[in-house]
C-alpha cells in the first residue's frame, strides 16, 4: 500500500494534474490582435512581427539599445522636494510616490545618463512611463536642469526621450514652472553650440510637449507615436467638429512638417549616430592640397 500510495499516485497524479504556465509568456498586440511570444517580442524590441506596431518599450531597455554595447552610466539627481503642496485625493501623494517607487525601483520619472553611441559621447535624459505616467514634476525639471548642464560640462549632445502624459498634477502651479526651466536648459546647451536631439515616443503630450520636447534641432519620432498637447477627444469637443485620421500621430505631424523624421525603432540607433556625427564633425570635408605658387617673371629669368 505504501508504494502505490507514496509513487504510483504521485506519479499518475503528475501526468494529469494541469500545468502551470505564466501569464506573461504571450503578449496581445493592441493593434492587429496577434499573440506574440515574449521572447520574441522582446527580440524585435517590443514591434509587433505581423502589422509594425511599435509597443512602449521600458526605458533601461531603451538605454541599452541605443548605447554602445549597453553600456551607460547615470548619473544621481538633484533632491527635490517631496509633495509641497501637502496634496491629497483618494491617497496622499507621499503614498503614491512610495508605492510607485516600490514598484518600479526608481526615484522618479526620469533617467539622465551618459555614454558613449556610436563612439561619440552623449548625454540623454529619458522619461519612464511606468511612473506616474512619466508626468513632470519638480524632480523631473531638475533631471532636465542636471542633463543639460552635464552635456555643457562634457561638450556632449543632449539627448530627450520623452514618454509623458504632461505635468503632474499633484505638484499643481510647481509642475508647469518646470516647462519654464526645462526651456532655458535647452537654450543653455544650445548656447554653446551642441546639439539638442529629441526622440518623441508614445506618448508625448501635455507641458512636456510644450516645452523641452518640441524645441528639438532635430525631433525623431517613432511610427505611430501620440504627440499632442491635449487628448483628441477633449479637442473634438471644445471645438465640435470631426478630427482627420490619425490627428496627432507621427506620421500625420511630419506631413504637416511639425518633426523631421519618422524611425522604425530598430533603425533608431544608426539614425541617431549618424544625425549625431553629421553634426559633430569638426574634421575638413576633404584633405586640403596646397598647389605650387606660380613662378613670377623675375624668378623665372634667374631660373634661366
Amino acid at each position: 500500500m505504501n508504494w502505490l500510495t507514496n509513487y504510483v499516485r504521485p506519479k499518475l497524479q503528475a501526468l494529469v494534474a494541469p500545468k502551470e504556465v505564466p501569464d506573461n509568456l504571450w503578449h496581445k498586440c493592441p493593434s492587429c490582435g496577434h499573440m506574440i511570444f515574449h521572447r520574441d517580442l522582446d527580440k524585435a524590441l517590443r514591434v509587433c512581427q505581423h502589422c509594425g506596431h511599435h509597443m512602449r518599450l521600458p526605458v533601461k531597455r531603451r538605454l541599452e539599445m541605443l548605447f554602445d554595447d549597453g553600456a551607460y552610466t547615470r548619473i544621481e539627481l538633484p533632491k527635490a522636494v517631496e509633495d509641497p503642496l501637502k496634496f491629497r485625493d483618494q491617497k496622499r501623494y507621499t503614498d503614491r510616490l512610495k508605492e510607485t517607487r516600490a514598484r518600479t525601483g526608481e526615484h522618479d520619472a526620469i533617467i539622465v545618463a551618459h555614454g558613449k553611441m556610436g563612439g561619440m559621447g552623449v548625454v540623454v535624459a529619458a522619461f519612464n512611463f511606468d511612473f506616474q505616467g512619466g508626468s513632470m514634476g519638480m524632480a523631473v525639471g531638475e533631471g532636465l536642469v542636471a542633463a543639460a548642464e552635464l552635456a555643457v560640462l562634457q561638450d556632449a549632445p543632449l539627448i530627450a526621450i520623452p514618454a509623458s502624459g504632461g505635468a503632474r498634477m499633484q505638484e499643481g502651479i510647481l509642475s508647469l514652472m518646470q516647462m519654464a526651466r526645462t526651456t532655458v536648459a535647452v537654450d543653455r546647451v544650445k548656447e554653446k553650440r551642441l546639439p539638442y536631439i529629441v526622440l518623441l515616443s508614445d506618448p508625448t503630450t501635455g507641458g512636456v510637449s510644450a516645452s523641452f520636447a518640441m524645441l528639438g534641432d532635430v525631433a525623431i519620432a517613432e511610427p505611430g507615436a501620440v504627440i499632442g498637447f491635449a487628448g483628441a477627444r477633449v479637442i473634438e469637443s471644445t471645438i465640435r467638429e470631426k478630427l482627420p485620421d490619425g490627428f496627432q500621430k507621427a506620421e500625420y505631424l511630419l506631413d504637416k512638417g511639425m518633426i523631421d523624421m519618422v524611425v522604425h525603432r530598430r533603425e533608431l540607433r544608426a539614425t541617431l549616430v549618424r544625425v549625431i556625427s553629421l553634426l559633430r564633425n569638426r574634421a575638413p570635408a576633404g584633405e586640403l592640397l596646397v598647389l605650387p605658387r606660380e613662378m613670377n617673371p623675375e624668378d623665372a629669368a634667374r631660373s634661366v
